[in-house]
């Protein structure tokens, strides 16, 4: 599991280092050689982790080193999404009301300062990175390439829709009852509010919007209704921040309402000061999880969901996907 995730998160890494905006960003703070040497390591690790998926099946000190290199790459993925962030803030807020506070925030000083401290980050990052690079070497990990059309670990993800059959969500009802509050009855002073859900990939953030999108209070509540989904290949914490200054959202009558979904929370805060509307999106619990790959696994009805051999095995495995539907 540890290196499905590793692979799958080093991928969207290289993703992210490879795009326009992140280069226009490491510009702006003289970061763009760092980001580069960055996105020169982690490909190269990523290269080996088909052969190490293999050999950590019968080798702990492979599932160990696996460990190690997902951790080092969560925080990578932080660090860029803090990068983005840092962009958004500087693109959502610029210009309005908050300018004072948003031009004391990047001025010159504060943005030699942001440039030096994401500096160090980024060499100890990397540094980290390179150690684990050098054990690598002491496995003898052979670099292999997997097409995405024939790989698990980077099988396409379906193209989201506005429509989610409210039955196949499974361990949500908490949450959509938490964010139907906050769409139908909280009272704000803005015209138009927004709402943010924020958690890691895979969480059931957009199958949770498209429940309340199609509930049937929201329908009758709201005139108008819209839902847009960004491909995952473009910068999407930036071009969400485009579509919230649209005048055509903006321009809304009060009471209406913006939900944005991300991965990170500082993204949330700069869409949404008052952090107690701010939906914090965890994992299934464990019945929840079970239930859901129940559902999926014996779907075809091939084999007996009771039958004792196939609950033990599929608990176990449903255990160790930690509570993400994906």
């Amino acid at each position: 599991m540890a290196e499905a995730i590793a692979f799958n998160i080093a991928a969207e890494l290289i993703i992210k280092l490879s795009s326009p905006a992140l280069s226009q960003v490491g510009l702006w703070w003289n970061l763009k050689h760092d980001l580069d040497d960055l996105k020169s390591i982690v490909s190269t690790i990523k290269a080996v982790l088909l052969d190490a998926e293999e050999k950590s099946v019968t080798d702990n000190l492979i599932k160990v080193w696996l460990e190690e290199l997902k951790d080092v790459l969560y925080d990578a993925d932080d660090l860029l999404d803090d990068f983005s962030a840092e962009a958004l803030r500087k693109d959502l807020l610029g210009g309005n009301k908050l300018t004072k506070e948003v031009r004391l925030f990047f001025s010159s000083s504060n943005q030699f300062a942001y440039g030096l401290k994401m500096a160090r980050k980024i060499k100890a990052i990397k540094a980290r990175l390179a150690s684990i690079e050098r054990e690598a070497n002491t496995f003898c990990f052979i670099p292999r390439d997997r097409s995405a059309e024939t790989s698990f670990m980077t099988k396409k993800r379906q193209e989201t829709h506005s429509f989610e059959r409210e039955d196949e969500i499974i361990g949500r009802d908490d949450d959509k009852a938490a964010l139907l509050k906050l769409v139908l009855e909280f009272q704000s002073e803005e015209n138009v509010y927004i709402i943010p859900i924020v958690g890691f990939g895979g969480l059931g953030k957009t199958a949770l919007v498209l429940l309340v999108y199609n509930d049937e209070m929201v329908k009758s509540h709201f005139e108008l209704t819209m839902f847009v989904c960004v491909s995952n290949v473009f910068d999407v914490k930036l071009i969400v921040a485009n579509i919230i200054k649209s005048k055509l959202l903006m321009g809304g009558a009060k009471g209406s309402r913006i939900i944005v979904t991300t991965r990170s929370l500082k993204v949330a805060k700069i869409t949404n000061k008052c952090q107690s509307h701010v939906l914090k999106l965890k994992g299934l619990s464990d019945d929840d999880a079970w239930s859901l790959f129940k559902k999926i696994a014996f779907e075809q009805r091939y084999v007996d969901s009771t039958n004792s051999t196939f609950v033990e095995e599929g608990k176990q495995i449903s255990k160790r996907c930690g509570g993400v539907p994906l």
